[in-house]
């Protein structure tokens, strides 16, 4: 399946998502609602049925367990230098750090599925299960060392505790080291909830977005923008270059070095004294410019195989 048609389906629904929330069909009270049922529900799920039966032992999830730490090394000390650079605030750098490092899991899966409907989740999955534990330990980390108001230790580990993406990863690691799997009572729900996420969660994020936010200046979202939908997919290609993985491998790895950031950020943002309003601007900027970004990201994974 070619780049754009892959896409396509996602920007579309996307967009079906801004529309809707714009003519308000549906208001801010279920778009709150639906959010909490897919965060806390559907991808979790769909998290548990995707690592239960994947492969860690082979050569290439090792490969791309490898990438994974290679990549969120190299932007975390990219940011932390450039912060040196800017001295962006306090609660500003936390949302800098998060919008050029977190990736929309929405957003990821459903491109992941479309690139390769076969591998692609099963790929993917094995990649956020390393990136979404990681992820959220740094961001937390980072909030505990330049927050302007001090997240208490308890806060921090309960943070991480009650993570429900952290949580499915944990669980569907460990049905699949036990060779337990997913019960079979259990699977067909699991998979049937599985299901709803990726459309769900794409409106979702279309109904977000806010379209002043690209219209914000600032030096924070000029360069949480730059950073995540450039340098990140840039770091990406050269980690591709040195770790040998598959094509189609170095293709999933890269959709998560290129998509925007996560709305979960901004949770995060709200709970931990962070800049929760620069943080929204950040998420719905990306997601707009991603439009145009994310097909010349995925096309450059060709250019070195």
């Amino acid at each position: 399946m070619d780049i754009f048609s892959a896409l396509w389906p996602v920007f579309a629904l996307l967009l079906l998502g801004m529309m809707i929330h714009r003519t308000q069909f549906l208001d801010d009270h279920f778009w709150a609602n639906a959010e909490r049922f897919i965060y806390f529900i559907c991808f979790p799920s769909l998290l548990v049925t995707r690592l239960a039966p994947a492969d860690f032992n082979g050569a290439e999830a090792l490969a791309l367990i490898e990438s994974v730490l290679l990549l969120l090394a190299l932007g975390s000390v990219l940011l932390l230098i450039s912060q040196r650079i800017f001295k962006f605030k306090a609660a500003a750098f936390t949302s800098v750090f998060q919008g050029g490092m977190r990736f929309n899991t929405y957003i990821t899966l459903a491109i992941a599925a479309s690139l390769d409907p076969g591998a692609g989740l099963a790929l993917a999955a094995i990649i956020a299960s390393v990136m979404i534990p990681l992820l959220n330990v740094l961001c937390v980390l980072i909030f505990a060392l330049y927050s302007e108001v001090k997240p208490s230790f308890l806060k921090v580990l309960k943070q991480l505790a009650t993570n429900p993406l952290i949580l499915a990863c944990l669980l569907g690691i460990t049905l699949n080291l036990t060779k337990i799997g997913v019960p079979g009572l259990v699977a067909p729900v699991l998979n049937l909830l599985a299901q709803v996420a990726l459309p769900l969660g794409l409106l979702a994020v279309g109904a977000a977005i806010n379209l002043k936010a690209i219209r914000s200046s600032g030096l924070a979202l000029g360069w949480s923008l730059l950073f995540r939908l450039g340098v990140m997919p840039l770091l990406a290609l050269a980690v591709v270059s040195i770790v040998n993985l598959s094509y189609q491998a170095a293709q999933t790895f890269m959709v998560f070095a290129a998509v925007p950031t996560a709305s979960a950020g901004y949770i995060l943002a709200r709970q931990l004294g962070g800049d929760a309003p620069l943080f929204a601007n950040i998420l719905s900027a990306q997601v707009m410019v991603s439009i145009f970004s994310l097909p010349i990201a995925l096309s450059a994974v060709s250019l070195i195989y």
